[in-house]
Protein backbone atom coordinates (compact mmCIF):
# COMPACT_ATOMS: atom_id res chain seq x y z
CA UNK A 1 0.00 0.00 0.00
CA UNK A 2 2.17 3.23 -0.76
CA UNK A 3 0.89 6.53 -0.84
CA UNK A 4 0.95 7.66 -3.71
CA UNK A 5 -1.36 10.60 -5.78
CA UNK A 6 -2.18 12.83 -8.34
CA UNK A 7 -3.12 15.92 -9.30
CA UNK A 8 -3.83 16.74 -13.11
CA UNK A 9 -5.45 14.32 -14.95
CA UNK A 10 -4.31 14.11 -18.77
CA UNK A 11 -6.78 15.99 -20.09
CA UNK A 12 -5.75 19.35 -18.20
CA UNK A 13 -2.04 18.38 -18.62
CA UNK A 14 -2.75 18.63 -21.95
CA UNK A 15 -5.09 21.44 -21.56
CA UNK A 16 -1.79 23.55 -19.80
CA UNK A 17 0.45 22.55 -23.01
CA UNK A 18 -1.63 23.94 -25.26
CA UNK A 19 -2.22 27.12 -23.41
CA UNK A 20 1.80 27.03 -22.84
CA UNK A 21 2.19 26.83 -27.15
CA UNK A 22 -0.30 29.17 -27.67
CA UNK A 23 1.28 31.69 -25.24
CA UNK A 24 4.97 31.25 -26.93
CA UNK A 25 3.79 30.90 -30.50
CA UNK A 26 1.36 34.12 -30.22
CA UNK A 27 2.62 36.03 -27.42
CA UNK A 28 6.33 34.92 -27.93
CA UNK A 29 9.26 35.26 -25.06
CA UNK A 30 11.40 38.72 -24.53
CA UNK A 31 15.11 37.45 -25.00
CA UNK A 32 17.97 39.99 -24.35
CA UNK A 33 21.16 39.02 -25.00
CA UNK A 34 23.77 38.63 -28.18
CA UNK A 35 23.66 34.93 -28.81
CA UNK A 36 20.24 33.27 -28.24
CA UNK A 37 18.20 35.92 -30.41
CA UNK A 38 20.07 34.94 -33.89
CA UNK A 39 19.85 30.69 -33.11
CA UNK A 40 16.22 31.54 -32.22
CA UNK A 41 15.70 33.43 -35.51
CA UNK A 42 18.11 31.01 -37.86
CA UNK A 43 15.45 28.32 -36.25
CA UNK A 44 12.13 29.42 -37.35
CA UNK A 45 10.84 31.21 -34.63
CA UNK A 46 9.45 34.82 -35.74
CA UNK A 47 12.16 37.36 -34.00
CA UNK A 48 11.50 40.90 -33.89
CA UNK A 49 15.05 41.94 -32.99
CA UNK A 50 13.41 45.92 -32.11
CA UNK A 51 11.48 44.56 -29.36
CA UNK A 52 13.71 41.40 -28.36
CA UNK A 53 10.23 39.08 -28.38
CA UNK A 54 10.52 36.11 -30.36
CA UNK A 55 7.71 34.26 -31.25
CA UNK A 56 8.28 30.16 -30.82
CA UNK A 57 6.15 27.87 -33.05
CA UNK A 58 5.13 24.88 -31.19
CA UNK A 59 7.77 22.23 -33.65
CA UNK A 60 10.42 24.02 -32.06
CA UNK A 61 9.16 23.12 -28.96
CA UNK A 62 8.88 19.39 -29.75
CA UNK A 63 12.15 19.44 -31.12
CA UNK A 64 13.81 20.76 -27.50
CA UNK A 65 11.65 18.08 -26.27
CA UNK A 66 12.68 15.35 -28.26
CA UNK A 67 16.35 16.48 -28.00
CA UNK A 68 16.92 17.05 -24.29
CA UNK A 69 18.16 13.50 -22.15
CA UNK A 70 15.64 11.70 -20.69
CA UNK A 71 18.31 10.72 -17.68
CA UNK A 72 20.31 13.19 -15.45
CA UNK A 73 23.57 12.02 -13.44
CA UNK A 74 23.95 14.41 -10.82
CA UNK A 75 27.51 13.26 -9.77
CA UNK A 76 29.13 14.61 -6.93
CA UNK A 77 32.68 14.72 -5.41
CA UNK A 78 32.24 11.85 -3.16
CA UNK A 79 30.47 9.52 -5.97
CA UNK A 80 28.33 8.05 -2.73
CA UNK A 81 26.37 11.24 -3.35
CA UNK A 82 26.13 10.15 -7.03
CA UNK A 83 21.77 10.86 -7.60
CA UNK A 84 20.29 10.07 -11.03
CA UNK A 85 17.15 11.38 -12.24
CA UNK A 86 14.41 10.06 -12.80
CA UNK A 87 14.31 8.88 -9.53
CA UNK A 88 11.96 6.17 -7.65
CA UNK A 89 12.34 8.47 -4.42
CA UNK A 90 12.43 11.90 -3.61
CA UNK A 91 15.33 13.46 -2.28
CA UNK A 92 16.29 17.16 -1.25
CA UNK A 93 18.35 20.23 -2.33
CA UNK A 94 19.37 23.21 -0.02
CA UNK A 95 17.78 26.24 -0.86
CA UNK A 96 19.71 29.45 -2.18
CA UNK A 97 20.82 32.53 -2.77
CA UNK A 98 18.65 34.16 -0.26
CA UNK A 99 19.66 37.68 1.30
CA UNK A 100 19.50 37.16 5.05
CA UNK A 101 21.11 34.70 8.12
CA UNK A 102 19.94 34.51 11.42
CA UNK A 103 23.37 34.52 13.41
CA UNK A 104 23.94 31.16 14.78
CA UNK A 105 25.75 32.40 18.05
CA UNK A 106 23.86 35.89 18.56
CA UNK A 107 20.87 35.71 16.54
CA UNK A 108 20.89 38.56 14.89
CA UNK A 109 19.36 39.11 11.75
CA UNK A 110 21.99 40.32 8.98
CA UNK A 111 23.35 39.87 5.64
CA UNK A 112 24.83 36.80 4.36
CA UNK A 113 28.37 36.16 4.21
CA UNK A 114 30.85 33.61 2.80
CA UNK A 115 31.31 31.55 6.27
CA UNK A 116 27.45 31.32 6.45
CA UNK A 117 27.59 29.56 3.14
CA UNK A 118 30.32 27.33 4.45
CA UNK A 119 28.95 26.58 7.69
CA UNK A 120 25.74 25.40 6.01
CA UNK A 121 27.08 23.58 3.40
CA UNK A 122 28.71 21.57 6.57
CA UNK A 123 25.37 21.11 8.57
CA UNK A 124 23.74 19.94 4.93
CA UNK A 125 26.36 17.43 4.41
CA UNK A 126 25.08 15.96 7.71
CA UNK A 127 21.34 15.80 6.18
CA UNK A 128 21.10 12.67 4.78
CA UNK A 129 17.94 13.02 2.53
CA UNK A 130 19.74 16.29 1.03
CA UNK A 131 21.79 15.49 -2.35
CA UNK A 132 22.17 19.32 -4.02
CA UNK A 133 24.04 21.61 -2.20
CA UNK A 134 23.18 25.46 -3.71
CA UNK A 135 24.87 28.63 -1.78
CA UNK A 136 21.98 29.49 0.90
CA UNK A 137 23.11 33.16 0.80
CA UNK A 138 24.80 35.93 -1.74
CA UNK A 139 27.82 36.31 0.40
CA UNK A 140 27.75 40.21 0.66
CA UNK A 141 31.37 40.06 1.52
CA UNK A 142 32.61 39.33 -1.38
CA UNK A 143 33.28 41.84 -4.06
CA UNK A 144 29.87 42.37 -6.59
CA UNK A 145 31.93 40.91 -9.66
CA UNK A 146 33.02 38.09 -8.81
CA UNK A 147 30.64 37.14 -6.07
CA UNK A 148 28.76 34.49 -7.80
CA UNK A 149 32.57 32.62 -8.00
CA UNK A 150 33.01 33.20 -4.72
CA UNK A 151 29.62 31.69 -3.37
CA UNK A 152 30.50 28.53 -6.08
CA UNK A 153 33.68 27.68 -4.42
CA UNK A 154 32.92 28.16 -1.03
CA UNK A 155 30.12 25.35 -2.12
CA UNK A 156 32.81 23.41 -3.84
CA UNK A 157 35.18 23.58 -0.38
CA UNK A 158 32.76 22.84 2.27
CA UNK A 159 30.38 20.26 0.92
CA UNK A 160 31.27 17.03 -1.06
CA UNK A 161 27.86 16.90 -2.35
CA UNK A 162 26.71 17.91 -5.52
CA UNK A 163 26.46 21.52 -6.10
CA UNK A 164 24.63 23.60 -8.29
CA UNK A 165 24.59 27.73 -8.32
CA UNK A 166 24.29 30.36 -11.14
CA UNK A 167 26.78 33.07 -12.73
CA UNK A 168 25.53 36.10 -13.96
CA UNK A 169 28.37 37.30 -16.74
CA UNK A 170 30.11 35.92 -19.67
CA UNK A 171 33.29 37.31 -18.16
CA UNK A 172 32.62 35.34 -15.35
CA UNK A 173 32.77 31.89 -17.22
CA UNK A 174 36.52 31.21 -17.37
CA UNK A 175 36.92 31.85 -13.88
CA UNK A 176 34.35 29.50 -12.96
CA UNK A 177 35.33 26.44 -15.63
CA UNK A 178 39.12 27.18 -14.21
CA UNK A 179 38.04 26.19 -10.76
CA UNK A 180 35.47 23.45 -11.63
CA UNK A 181 38.14 21.44 -13.89
CA UNK A 182 40.54 21.62 -10.99
CA UNK A 183 37.99 19.69 -8.92
CA UNK A 184 37.18 17.74 -11.88
CA UNK A 185 40.92 16.68 -12.70
CA UNK A 186 40.09 17.87 -16.02
CA UNK A 187 37.60 19.24 -19.01
CA UNK A 188 36.82 16.03 -19.72
CA UNK A 189 36.17 14.59 -16.51
CA UNK A 190 33.80 17.95 -15.24
CA UNK A 191 31.61 16.70 -18.70
CA UNK A 192 32.14 13.39 -17.52
CA UNK A 193 31.11 13.02 -13.71
CA UNK A 194 28.35 16.54 -13.66
CA UNK A 195 29.92 17.10 -10.63
CA UNK A 196 28.39 20.75 -10.51
CA UNK A 197 25.17 22.18 -11.78
CA UNK A 198 23.54 25.28 -13.04
CA UNK A 199 20.36 27.14 -11.50
CA UNK A 200 18.43 29.42 -13.98
CA UNK A 201 15.46 31.64 -13.66
CA UNK A 202 13.66 33.15 -16.64
CA UNK A 203 12.12 36.55 -15.76
CA UNK A 204 9.03 36.49 -15.03
CA UNK A 205 6.75 37.21 -17.03
CA UNK A 206 8.43 35.43 -20.06
CA UNK A 207 11.76 37.33 -20.03
CA UNK A 208 15.08 35.88 -20.06
CA UNK A 209 18.12 37.99 -18.87
CA UNK A 210 20.52 38.58 -21.61
CA UNK A 211 24.16 38.12 -19.43
CA UNK A 212 23.41 35.10 -17.64
CA UNK A 213 21.70 33.59 -20.68
CA UNK A 214 24.60 34.36 -22.74
CA UNK A 215 27.25 32.93 -19.57
CA UNK A 216 25.23 29.76 -19.59
CA UNK A 217 24.94 29.38 -23.10
CA UNK A 218 28.47 29.84 -23.19
CA UNK A 219 28.90 27.29 -20.26
CA UNK A 220 27.54 24.62 -22.55
CA UNK A 221 30.31 23.53 -24.25
CA UNK A 222 31.31 22.47 -21.00
CA UNK A 223 28.39 20.62 -20.87
CA UNK A 224 27.26 21.75 -17.20
CA UNK A 225 23.75 20.58 -16.77
CA UNK A 226 20.82 23.14 -15.86
CA UNK A 227 17.87 23.49 -13.61
CA UNK A 228 15.48 25.81 -14.89
CA UNK A 229 13.11 26.91 -12.63
CA UNK A 230 10.24 29.74 -13.77
CA UNK A 231 9.22 31.82 -10.89
CA UNK A 232 6.04 33.66 -11.55
CA UNK A 233 3.71 35.05 -8.82
CA UNK A 234 -0.21 34.68 -9.22
CA UNK A 235 -1.28 38.69 -9.06
CA UNK A 236 2.22 40.23 -9.77
CA UNK A 237 4.58 38.61 -12.11
CA UNK A 238 1.85 35.58 -13.31
CA UNK A 239 -1.78 35.98 -14.07
CA UNK A 240 -4.40 35.76 -11.03
CA UNK A 241 -4.89 32.10 -11.28
CA UNK A 242 -3.52 28.95 -10.99
CA UNK A 243 -4.54 27.19 -14.20
CA UNK A 244 -2.98 30.45 -15.99
CA UNK A 245 -0.07 30.98 -13.87
CA UNK A 246 1.12 27.51 -14.42
CA UNK A 247 0.59 27.29 -17.97
CA UNK A 248 2.81 30.77 -18.21
CA UNK A 249 5.36 29.21 -15.66
CA UNK A 250 5.54 25.93 -17.90
CA UNK A 251 5.82 28.57 -21.24
CA UNK A 252 8.74 30.08 -19.45
CA UNK A 253 10.33 26.59 -18.98
CA UNK A 254 9.88 25.55 -22.18
CA UNK A 255 11.25 28.56 -24.19
CA UNK A 256 14.53 28.31 -21.92
CA UNK A 257 14.67 24.45 -23.00
CA UNK A 258 14.03 25.17 -26.79
CA UNK A 259 16.82 28.23 -26.32
CA UNK A 260 19.46 25.55 -24.59
CA UNK A 261 18.66 22.31 -26.53
CA UNK A 262 19.30 24.60 -30.04
CA UNK A 263 22.38 25.67 -29.00
CA UNK A 264 23.92 22.25 -27.70
CA UNK A 265 21.59 19.59 -28.31
CA UNK A 266 21.44 16.92 -25.77
CA UNK A 267 22.92 19.12 -23.14
CA UNK A 268 21.56 17.69 -19.98
CA UNK A 269 18.83 19.53 -18.50
CA UNK A 270 16.31 19.22 -15.43
CA UNK A 271 12.48 20.97 -15.16
CA UNK A 272 12.05 22.84 -12.32
CA UNK A 273 9.79 25.46 -10.82
CA UNK A 274 9.25 27.71 -7.79
CA UNK A 275 6.30 29.38 -8.47
CA UNK A 276 4.22 31.92 -5.40
CA UNK A 277 1.62 33.94 -4.77
CA UNK A 278 0.67 37.38 -3.46
CA UNK A 279 -0.89 38.78 -0.52
CA UNK A 280 -3.58 40.49 -1.56
CA UNK A 281 -3.62 42.57 1.31
CA UNK A 282 -0.16 43.21 1.36
CA UNK A 283 1.68 42.85 -1.80
CA UNK A 284 3.73 40.59 -0.26
CA UNK A 285 5.38 37.76 -1.79
CA UNK A 286 4.41 33.85 -0.67
CA UNK A 287 5.95 30.96 -0.72
CA UNK A 288 4.40 28.10 2.08
CA UNK A 289 1.19 28.51 1.09
CA UNK A 290 -1.23 25.34 -0.09
CA UNK A 291 -1.87 27.28 -3.38
CA UNK A 292 1.95 27.59 -3.58
CA UNK A 293 2.25 23.84 -2.88
CA UNK A 294 -0.38 22.63 -5.67
CA UNK A 295 1.28 24.76 -8.67
CA UNK A 296 4.75 23.01 -7.63
CA UNK A 297 2.86 19.64 -7.63
CA UNK A 298 1.12 20.48 -10.80
CA UNK A 299 4.40 21.43 -12.29
CA UNK A 300 6.25 18.39 -11.19
CA UNK A 301 3.55 16.29 -13.55
CA UNK A 302 4.17 18.54 -16.81
CA UNK A 303 7.70 17.28 -16.41
CA UNK A 304 6.77 14.13 -16.12
CA UNK A 305 4.30 14.74 -18.65
CA UNK A 306 7.39 15.69 -20.88
CA UNK A 307 8.89 12.61 -19.99
CA UNK A 308 11.86 14.67 -18.55
CA UNK A 309 14.06 14.70 -15.03
CA UNK A 310 11.74 17.21 -12.64
CA UNK A 311 11.97 18.71 -9.66
CA UNK A 312 10.18 21.25 -7.79
CA UNK A 313 10.22 23.89 -5.03
CA UNK A 314 9.13 23.03 -1.81
CA UNK A 315 9.59 22.75 1.95
CA UNK A 316 9.12 26.80 1.86
CA UNK A 317 7.70 28.48 5.05
CA UNK A 318 6.92 32.67 5.12
CA UNK A 319 7.26 32.38 8.26
CA UNK A 320 9.42 35.17 10.37
CA UNK A 321 10.59 33.00 13.20
CA UNK A 322 11.85 29.35 13.64
CA UNK A 323 8.95 27.38 15.14
CA UNK A 324 5.19 25.92 14.48
CA UNK A 325 4.73 27.89 11.63
CA UNK A 326 7.61 27.20 9.95
CA UNK A 327 6.94 23.25 10.12
CA UNK A 328 3.45 23.48 9.62
CA UNK A 329 4.33 25.52 6.48
CA UNK A 330 6.86 23.37 4.92
CA UNK A 331 4.90 20.02 5.59
CA UNK A 332 2.30 21.69 3.29
CA UNK A 333 4.65 22.79 1.13
CA UNK A 334 6.45 19.53 0.43
CA UNK A 335 4.35 16.55 0.71
CA UNK A 336 2.04 17.50 -2.50
CA UNK A 337 5.22 17.52 -4.41
CA UNK A 338 6.48 14.15 -2.54
CA UNK A 339 2.91 12.13 -3.68
CA UNK A 340 3.74 13.07 -7.36
CA UNK A 341 6.90 11.96 -7.62
CA UNK A 342 9.21 15.02 -7.54
CA UNK A 343 12.60 13.79 -7.91
CA UNK A 344 14.26 16.48 -5.92
CA UNK A 345 12.58 19.11 -3.60
CA UNK A 346 14.40 22.85 -3.11
CA UNK A 347 13.93 24.21 0.31
CA UNK A 348 16.07 23.30 3.19
CA UNK A 349 17.27 25.51 5.37
CA UNK A 350 15.39 28.85 5.09
CA UNK A 351 12.61 30.71 6.13
CA UNK A 352 10.73 34.13 5.90
CA UNK A 353 9.85 33.25 1.88
CA UNK A 354 13.01 31.64 0.88
CA UNK A 355 15.26 34.96 1.82
CA UNK A 356 16.04 34.00 5.52
CA UNK A 357 18.81 31.07 6.22
CA UNK A 358 18.86 29.36 9.69
CA UNK A 359 21.09 26.82 10.41
CA UNK A 360 19.36 24.64 12.54
CA UNK A 361 16.58 24.57 10.26
CA UNK A 362 18.80 22.16 7.68
CA UNK A 363 17.85 19.57 10.57
CA UNK A 364 14.16 19.73 10.94
CA UNK A 365 13.72 20.13 7.27
CA UNK A 366 15.81 16.95 6.69
CA UNK A 367 13.22 15.49 10.07
CA UNK A 368 10.59 16.70 8.22
CA UNK A 369 11.42 14.94 4.86
CA UNK A 370 12.02 11.74 6.85
CA UNK A 371 8.87 11.91 7.73
CA UNK A 372 6.93 12.52 4.30
CA UNK A 373 9.10 9.96 3.35
CA UNK A 374 7.51 7.27 5.84
CA UNK A 375 3.96 8.41 4.87
CA UNK A 376 4.91 7.80 0.96
CA UNK A 377 6.43 4.60 2.01
CA UNK A 378 2.31 3.38 3.41
CA UNK A 379 2.05 0.41 4.48
CA UNK A 380 3.58 -3.01 3.91
CA UNK A 381 0.86 -5.89 3.60
CA UNK A 382 3.93 -8.58 2.94
CA UNK A 383 3.14 -12.21 4.00
CA UNK A 384 5.71 -11.34 7.16
CA UNK A 385 3.30 -8.51 8.16
CA UNK A 386 -0.02 -11.06 8.37
CA UNK A 387 0.53 -11.48 12.41
CA UNK A 388 -3.15 -13.53 12.61
CA UNK A 389 -1.13 -16.07 14.65
CA UNK A 390 0.25 -13.26 17.39
CA UNK A 391 -4.07 -12.16 17.21
CA UNK A 392 -4.88 -15.68 17.95
CA UNK A 393 -2.67 -16.38 21.13
CA UNK A 394 -2.91 -13.13 22.99
CA UNK A 395 -6.56 -13.33 22.21
CA UNK A 396 -9.47 -10.70 23.94
CA UNK A 397 -7.89 -8.23 26.16
CA UNK A 398 -3.87 -9.63 26.03
CA UNK A 399 -1.21 -7.54 25.52
CA UNK A 400 1.20 -7.91 21.89
CA UNK A 401 4.49 -6.04 24.15
CA UNK A 402 5.93 -9.05 25.32
CA UNK A 403 6.02 -11.02 21.97
CA UNK A 404 8.98 -11.36 19.60
CA UNK A 405 7.50 -9.61 16.48
CA UNK A 406 7.21 -6.78 18.68
CA UNK A 407 10.62 -7.00 19.49
CA UNK A 408 11.22 -7.03 15.89
CA UNK A 409 9.18 -4.05 15.04
CA UNK A 410 10.89 -2.08 17.41
CA UNK A 411 14.40 -2.42 15.33
CA UNK A 412 12.22 -2.18 11.72
CA UNK A 413 12.11 0.91 9.58
CA UNK A 414 8.08 0.14 9.61
CA UNK A 415 8.17 2.40 12.65
CA UNK A 416 10.11 5.69 12.44
CA UNK A 417 12.27 7.29 15.05
CA UNK A 418 12.87 10.86 14.58
CA UNK A 419 16.11 12.52 15.68
CA UNK A 420 15.35 15.65 17.19
CA UNK A 421 11.35 15.39 18.49
CA UNK A 422 11.14 14.62 21.73
CA UNK A 423 8.53 11.73 22.57
CA UNK A 424 10.16 10.78 26.55
CA UNK A 425 7.34 11.41 29.44
CA UNK A 426 6.50 14.43 30.58
CA UNK A 427 8.59 14.42 33.97
CA UNK A 428 11.80 13.28 31.56
CA UNK A 429 11.02 15.90 29.22
CA UNK A 430 11.08 18.69 32.05
CA UNK A 431 14.28 16.88 33.52
CA UNK A 432 16.26 17.37 30.18
CA UNK A 433 15.44 20.78 30.26
CA UNK A 434 12.73 20.96 27.78
CA UNK A 435 14.26 19.99 24.77
CA UNK A 436 12.69 20.65 21.25
CA UNK A 437 12.71 20.15 17.69
CA UNK A 438 14.55 23.27 17.03
CA UNK A 439 16.77 23.25 20.21
CA UNK A 440 17.72 19.48 19.49
CA UNK A 441 18.41 20.66 15.70
CA UNK A 442 20.54 23.79 17.19
CA UNK A 443 22.76 21.17 19.38
CA UNK A 444 23.85 18.73 16.97
CA UNK A 445 24.25 22.02 14.45
CA UNK A 446 26.86 22.93 17.55
CA UNK A 447 28.42 19.65 17.09
CA UNK A 448 28.76 19.75 13.22
CA UNK A 449 30.53 22.85 13.52
CA UNK A 450 33.20 21.75 16.14
CA UNK A 451 33.89 18.46 14.44
CA UNK A 452 36.31 18.12 11.52
CA UNK A 453 35.37 19.36 7.70
CA UNK A 454 33.78 16.41 6.43
CA UNK A 455 35.40 15.05 2.68
CA UNK A 456 37.77 18.36 2.68
CA UNK A 457 39.52 19.20 -1.02
CA UNK A 458 43.14 18.57 -0.59
CA UNK A 459 44.63 21.54 0.08
CA UNK A 460 46.48 22.16 -3.24
CA UNK A 461 43.15 22.52 -5.15
CA UNK A 462 41.55 24.29 -2.68
CA UNK A 463 45.17 26.87 -3.01
CA UNK A 464 44.39 27.14 -6.66
CA UNK A 465 40.67 27.73 -6.12
CA UNK A 466 41.61 30.43 -3.89
CA UNK A 467 44.16 31.69 -6.35
CA UNK A 468 41.36 31.74 -8.91
CA UNK A 469 39.53 34.10 -6.74
CA UNK A 470 42.41 36.71 -6.25
CA UNK A 471 42.53 36.78 -10.00
CA UNK A 472 39.03 37.35 -10.34
CA UNK A 473 38.53 39.57 -8.23
CA UNK A 474 41.33 42.45 -9.50
CA UNK A 475 40.40 41.60 -13.22
CA UNK A 476 36.63 41.58 -12.48
CA UNK A 477 35.88 44.52 -10.58
CA UNK A 478 38.18 47.06 -11.79
CA UNK A 479 34.93 49.29 -12.99
CA UNK A 480 33.99 48.63 -9.69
Amino acid sequence: MKFTGYLLNEDEKYQIHQQSLRILKEVGVRVYGERALPLLAKSGAVVESETHIARIPPGLVEHALSSAPRNVVLGARNPTYTYLLPSSITRYAMDGTGSFVIDFLTGERRYGTRKDIADAMRVFQEADLGVMAWPPVCALDAPAGSRPLHEFFTMAKFTSKHGQHELHTVEQVPYLLEGLEAIAGSAEALREKNLYSLIYCPVAPLTHDGPMLDAYLELGQAGLPVMVMPMPVTGTTGPASLFSNLALANAEALSAFVIFQLAHPGRPMIYSSATGSVDFRTGAYLAGTAEMSLQSAALVEMGRFYSLPTTSAGMTSDTREPGAEATLEKMLTTLPSVFVGSDIIVGYGEIESDQTLLLEQILVDNEIAHLCQRILQGIDTSPEKDLFGDIAAVGPGGHFLSLRSTRQAARSEEFYKPKFVNRQSYETWLSLGKPSLYSSARQKVQEILAAPLVDPLPEDISATLDDILRRADQELNRAN
